[in-house]
């Protein structure tokens, strides 16, 4: 069956699955109408963990006795990975999440972070390589609690992007002519709410809670570590077909930039005296 994807619109056109060089790549049909146990289980926090609409939308809540949280049953070289989140209101202090990461005991660690710091700032972070300490924070200029809104994470070998309601907003680039190396681990999604009072513009109002956050939309574009790096890397799989942005959405993302970003690390420089390397590519 056919996959396809056009970047430029962000519009998605899916078969269930293909077949490439006789290897299971998983594909979606469409992101919304995936069942949540195809793809995903809760993961910790069984009791703060809801399911809704015949499986198609899940609920974790997190009280003073605990968060929870899930994550997908295989892990994925590449892909284009979108969730739709709906956060809880009046959540200072309360860590929201959607991830991607290598399991651990697998050697380096990689990681793809979007985390919301209550319901107004959401953190970006990536791991490459063992190295994070790549923060960038942003104010969300819509009400993340009033409606479901995309988030997406784009990986391929040449570049990571993501994503929120198919506005660019982060890009990395590979800065390594050795193309596997950018997908050096297999990375496996997950989906958290926690308490991060300690860091995340705590204190926590306990009165508000609990807190609930609900995700949908459990269909996976990706290329699975059964495949193995080398296939994942493809350039006959849709989205790595997508080396950069289009002059359209780079409009995008530097107005974004301008509007709602108030902390990079490429410009930290208590924490980075040596200009990044590869900030010189964004």
């Amino acid at each position: 069956m056919a996959c396809y994807r056009r970047f430029h619109d962000h519009t998605l056109t899916f078969g269930v699955v293909i077949l490439f060089v006789g290897l299971l790549v998983v594909c979606s049909s469409r992101a919304i109408g995936q069942s949540f146990d195809q793809n995903y289980q809760a993961s910790w926090g069984y009791d703060h963990f809801t399911r809704f609409d015949n499986n198609q939308r899940v609920q974790l809540t997190m009280d003073k006795a605990s968060g929870s949280g899930f994550r997908s049953k295989q892990d994925f070289y590449t892909g284009m990975f979108e969730m739709r989140i709906k956060l809880p209101a009046f959540s200072n202090g309360v860590v929201t999440s959607y991830y991607l990461i290598s399991d651990s005991g697998r050697g380096v660690h990689e990681e793809l972070d979007l985390e919301f710091l209550g319901d107004r700032i959401l953190q970006t972070n990536i791991f490459i390589n063992g190295i994070g300490n790549r923060e960038q924070r942003i104010h969300l200029w819509f009400d993340t609690t009033a409606k479901f809104h995309t988030y997406a994470i784009l990986r391929n070998p040449y570049i990571i992007v993501f994503y929120i309601d198919g506005i660019p907003i982060r890009v990395f680039k590979n800065g390594n002519s050795d193309e596997l190396p950018f997908l050096r681990q297999p990375l496996r999604i997950h989906a958290t709410i926690w308490d991060g009072s300690n860091w995340a513009g705590g204190p926590i109002d306990w009165s508000k809670g609990p807190f609930k956050a609900q995700y949908e939309g459990f269909g996976i574009n990706g290329c699975p570590s059964s495949n193995g790096p080398q296939t994942c890397a493809s350039p006959a799989l849709p989205w790595n077909k997508n080396h950069g942005l289009s002059p359209k959405q780079q409009r995008e993302y530097q107005k974004f930039k301008s509007n709602y970003m108030f902390y990079d690390y490429c410009n930290d420089n208590t924490r980075k005296p040596a200009y990044p390397r590869e900030c010189h590519s964004i």
